[in-house]
């Protein structure tokens, strides 16, 4: 059990501030496409929540990715290094 400050669960890490602002969109027009608070995207980008399946499963249809490609458990490669072929560390 976490004691009192401390996540339950593991952090899922995800890409929704950089997808959403390669398309233009603010916090309250993806919180709309998704049917959720936009309060709910900022928890999500900061990795302060978790999204069910459901909300994972939407936001990938959404954005037209797969959604191992928006969430994943362990950290993302920043996206510039997989372009241009530089080294994350």
């Amino acid at each position: 059990m976490a004691r009192p400050g401390e996540r339950a669960e593991p952090v899922l890490h995800n890409r929704l501030a950089v997808l959403r602002a390669e398309r233009g969109l603010s916090r309250q027009g993806l919180a709309d496409a998704l049917g959720v608070n936009y309060q709910t995207i900022g928890y999500l980008e900061r990795g302060e929540y978790n999204p069910s399946l459901d909300l994972a499963l939407r936001a990938a249809e959404y954005f037209g990715l797969p959604v191992e490609a928006i969430f994943s458990r362990e950290p993302f490669t920043p996206m510039s290094a997989q372009l241009y072929g530089g080294s994350s560390s």
